[in-house]
C-alpha cells in the first residue's frame, strides 16, 4: 500500500536465497514472491528485515507459511514485528488482521549472513527505527539500505523508534563504509549508487 521494495537475493551457484524486507500484503503480491522463488528453482534459507515497520513486514507469516522461515531483525527492532496489528493501527486509524509471523534470530552489529557462497554483513543503522540495519555484501559491491538511505532522501523519523541526530550519525557511517562504486537498493523507490548519493544527496554532502 506504500509501494515497499521487497527483495529476493539468491547465490547462482548454490540456488539458496535470501528474502528482504517481505512486504507484501495483499495476496497476489505475496504469491508473485512465492512463485518467483519457486519457478526458479530457488531455495529460501533467510527472511531479513532492514528494521520493523509495519510495510516492511506484512509477508512475513505468508513467507513462514511458504517455506518455513522465521524472520530475523535487529533485536531493538523485534517488538515492532510482534505489535505488527498495533502499528497499523496507530498509523492508519484502522485495524488489519494480519498475522506477525514468527521472530527468528535477533541480529546484532557486524555478523555476517550466509547464504551459498554468498555473505551479508549487519550494519547497524538506527534513526529511521531503533533497530535499523543495512546488509551489506562485499563482493557484489550492493547493499540493501531499507529506510535509512533513499535515492536523493533518507527515512523520515516521525515513526516509531526515530530519531533525526541518530540518523545523520548512521548516515555518516554508511558515507564511510560503503565505497563509492556500491549500488543502493532502498526500501521505497529507485536503486542508487553511493557516489552519487555521496555527491547529490543534500543530508550526506
Amino acid at each position: 500500500m506504500v509501494e515497499e521494495n521487497c527483495y529476493v537475493l539468491s547465490d547462482d551457484a548454490t540456488k539458496e536465497c535470501v528474502i528482504i524486507d517481505c512486504g507484501a500484503l495483499y495476496e497476489a503480491e505475496r504469491d508473485a514472491i512465492v512463485n518467483y522463488i519457486k519457478s526458479n528453482g530457488l531455495k529460501p534459507v533467510h527472511l531479513l528485515c532492514t528494521h520493523g515497520h509495519f510495510d516492511h513486514i506484512f509477508g512475513n507469516a505468508a513467507m513462514y507459511e511458504a517455506f518455513g522461515l522465521s524472520a530475523e531483525v535487529h533485536f531493538e527492532d523485534a517488538e515492532m514485528l510482534r505489535n505488527l496489528g498495533g502499528q497499523v493501527e496507530r498509523f492508519f486509524r484502522t485495524k488489519l488482521n494480519i498475522p506477525s509471523g514468527p521472530i527468528g534470530k535477533l541480529l546484532t552489529s557486524g555478523e555476517t549472513i550466509t547464504y551459498g557462497t554468498q555473505t551479508l554483513e549487519v550494519i547497524y543503522t538506527p534513526g529511521h527505527s531503533r533497530g535499523g540495519v543495512v546488509f551489506y555484501n562485499k563482493a557484489e559491491q550492493i547493499a540493501f539500505t531499507g529506510d535509512t538511505l533513499f535515492q536523493m532522501s533518507i527515512g523520515r523519523t516521525d515513526l516509531e523508534g526515530g530519531d533525526y541526530e541518530t540518523l545523520l550519525s548512521s548516515l555518516r557511517l554508511i558515507a564511510t563504509k560503503l565505497p563509492a562504486e556500491t549500488k543502493l537498493y532502498p526500501g521505497h523507490g529507485p536503486s542508487t549508487t553511493m557516489d552519487s548519493e555521496l555527491k547529490y544527496n543534500p543530508y550526506l554532502r
